[in-house]
């Protein structure tokens, strides 16, 4: 997937880059998930809950036309998305 990095709309912090917020969309066990709330409903918005190959957990907003992705926001996970990631990736890996 290609990224659009042109003007990121959000500040990154010193905890994460560029380079791990991609690498979180390369995990085999990311989670993508289409909200349901009207909220999002006007421009489609996912969120994808990855882990960079350092280990980082990263919690995204993004939009996509297919082909590129923009992300919108990006941020460590908290503690109930690592558990929540978690519990997912056990159940991938039961069956």
């Amino acid at each position: 997937m290609d990224f659009d990095w042109n003007n990121p709309p959000f500040n990154l912090d010193r905890s994460l880059t560029l380079r791990e917020i991609e690498e979180s969309f390369e995990d085999p066990f990311a989670i993508r998930l289409l909200p349901d709330s009207a909220r999002f409903a006007v421009q489609a918005r996912f969120f994808n809950l990855g882990v960079s190959a350092a280990g980082t957990g990263i919690f995204s907003v993004y939009r996509t036309n297919g082909k590129q992705a923009r992300v919108l926001f990006a941020r460590p996970f908290e503690p109930e998305e690592r558990f929540f990631y978690q519990r997912k990736v056990d159940q991938a890996l039961a069956q």
